[in-house]
């Protein structure tokens, strides 16, 4: 559908399996989830917009949370399964991927008036991608089977200030849904 981008967060080696440094746990199980979300998005070609942490080795993002996603190495990579042609891979920093000085002339040339956006983890780096693209005025669909959370009260929080400041709740039967 023209004006819709699919938004996936962070599903990289490091948070969606259990030897991952920052592993989520149940994370693994959104594997099949989110290749299929990103298979819809590349064989009906709509936007898709995978963003990647991808730290330096003493990053100051370690200070906060152990050492995860170092650039280069199998860890940072995303599965194989969630890549997709025509996908467009955001690497960033920090956990707010608006602090990424390409994403703003990224988003713009899409001129997206939907997002579809999952990921891990809810919370944090999902929060900061879903809150940023909600300011830019699109409407916002969280997807929520194919998102996880590391804890549930913050996860509950972030759904209600998401949800007050107009952002929707899906499912990846409204997103496949999409042409």
């Amino acid at each position: 559908m023209p004006g819709t981008v699919f938004f996936d967060v962070d599903t990289q080696i490091d948070f969606l399996f259990p030897a991952g440094a920052l592993w989520v746990p149940g994370a693994e199980t959104l594997l099949p989830v989110i290749a299929r979300l990103n298979r819809h998005a590349s064989a009906h070609g709509i936007p898709l917009i995978s963003t990647m942490d991808a730290h330096a080795e003493n990053d100051e993002e370690f200070r906060r949370f152990p050492a995860h996603c170092v650039a280069g190495t199998l860890a940072q990579r995303k599965p194989e399964a969630t890549l997709v042609p025509g996908q467009t891979i955001l690497r960033k920093r920090h956990v707010d991927c608006f602090t990424a000085p390409e994403l703003p002339a990224l988003l713009g040339g899409f001129a997206a008036r939907r997002y579809l956006v999952y990921g891990v983890v809810t919370e944090i780096c999902v929060r900061h991608a879903a809150l940023g693209l909600l300011r830019t005025g699109a409407a916002v669909h969280l997807i929520q089977d194919a998102t996880m959370h590391l804890n549930p009260s913050s996860r509950d929080a972030f759904l209600d200030e998401f949800t007050a400041s107009g952002g929707q709740l899906a499912s990846t039967g409204f997103a496949c849904g999409i042409l």
